[in-house]
């Protein structure tokens, strides 16, 4: 009896996860695209745990790869199109110099143009391995068939995204603060 509850509630919360999703990504857009000031301390710890991410996530891919054809592969190139997407997301980045600091607005196509493409790999995903999971009866065939790579390529590209931007806003502040010491 406690293992049918456990895997109900197990569900459930697979299921509001699910149904709450696109919320959770609305939510996310709007906060990205909104005016902020840059700070020092929030940049270093942004670009410090992006930074992390980034590293334990292509370990993973790379130690993924014999189960998952192209896992690593997909991840480097999700991430080389995540850095790119990065400096395009800097040189359309407002900048606003004031006299207490710098404040910056993203871009929001940019950022609406990568939330897109997470919430599609993500139901994709959902929809790929469903299909691949009840056509196939060997573990490693259905993990391979779900389409994973895409999923970890997507994910590399936000990685990627975020890596070069919080970089290119730290070096934006540095050189906005050296300009107000003169």
């Amino acid at each position: 009896m406690p293992l049918i509850v456990a895997v109900l509630v197990l569900i459930g919360v697979l299921a509001l996860a699910v149904l709450l999703l696109p919320i959770s990504l609305v939510q996310r857009y709007r906060l990205g695209t909104r005016r902020r000031a840059a700070r020092g301390w929030m940049i270093t710890l942004n670009l410090t745990g992006v930074t992390l991410s980034t590293a334990l996530f292509m370990f993973s891919a790379a130690v993924m790869s014999p189960w998952i054809p192209g896992a690593f592969t997909s991840s480097v190139a999700g991430l080389t199109v995540g850095c790119l997407a990065g400096l395009l997301g800097l040189a359309l980045t407002q900048w606003e110099p004031v006299p207490g600091g710098l404040h910056y607005t993203p871009s929001r196509p940019l950022l609406l143009g990568l939330t897109l493409v997470i919430f599609a790999r993500l139901i994709y995903g959902i929809w790929r391995s469903w299909h691949a999971w009840a056509a196939a009866a060997d573990t490693s065939s259905w993990l391979a068939a779900s389409g994973a790579q895409g999923s970890l390529a997507a994910g590399a590209v936000v990685l990627g995204y975020y890596v070069v931007f919080w970089m290119g806003v730290r070096r934006r502040l540095t050189r906005a603060q050296r300009v107000r010491r003169i």
